[in-house]
């Protein structure tokens, strides 16, 4: 696993041990960032269900200004911790060890807006409707920022979904990727 473009290009990351990550592949990286930047020169992305943070510290490599980091599991924090210290960029980091409820809880709270929010659960463990459905609710996307949704190819996703309006969808082998804009409220 590798950053693929931007101020790091071609540092190495390493992947979380066990099975409860599955790192998104370089194909679907580039993709999802031809979409979405390529490059950027400010904003705050969440990255739900971090795992090894590779798609929030390919953001920062491209210019992303904050990336918020999120994940339960124990071995999957300490990848993220040990990737972020490999690029030093500490400073641009927040890391939240808990579940995913309790982080859009937080976010809440601290009346973050994302710009870019990235949701890759475990696949059919959890429920894209209720994770989106919360986001919609309490307004942690910014107008026309970007939620992209990483899926088993076999999960449907309507075309709009409150106040997000799907603008792309794509599948790779077992993966869809689909990619929701926010809209003015």
């Amino acid at each position: 696993m590798r950053i693929i473009a931007g101020e790091y290009r071609s540092r190495v990351l390493k992947a979380a041990s066990g099975n409860h990550t599955r790192p998104t592949t370089d194909k679907i990286k580039e993709a999802i960032f031809s979409r979405i930047g390529p490059y950027f020169s400010e904003g705050i992305m969440l990255d739900l269900f971090a795992g090894s943070a590779g798609i929030g510290l390919e953001a920062i490599s491209r210019g992303i200004e904050k990336v918020y980091f999120v994940d339960h599991h124990i071995k999957a924090i300490h990848t993220i911790k040990e990737n972020i210290r490999s690029l030093n960029v500490e400073k641009q980091c927040v890391i939240w060890k808990m579940d995913y409820k309790k982080a859009l809880q937080l976010a809440h709270e601290e009346k973050l807006r994302f710009h870019i929010i990235f949701l890759d659960p475990p696949y059919q463990v959890y429920s894209f409707a209720d994770i989106l459905a919360f986001i919609d609710e309490h307004n942690l996307l910014q107008e026309d920022g970007y939620l992209i949704c990483e899926s088993a190819k076999e999960e449907q996703f309507e075309d709009h979904y409150h106040h997000f309006k799907k603008v792309k969808e794509a599948v790779y082998g077992i993966t869809r990727i689909t990619y929701y804009k926010g809209e003015k409220r």
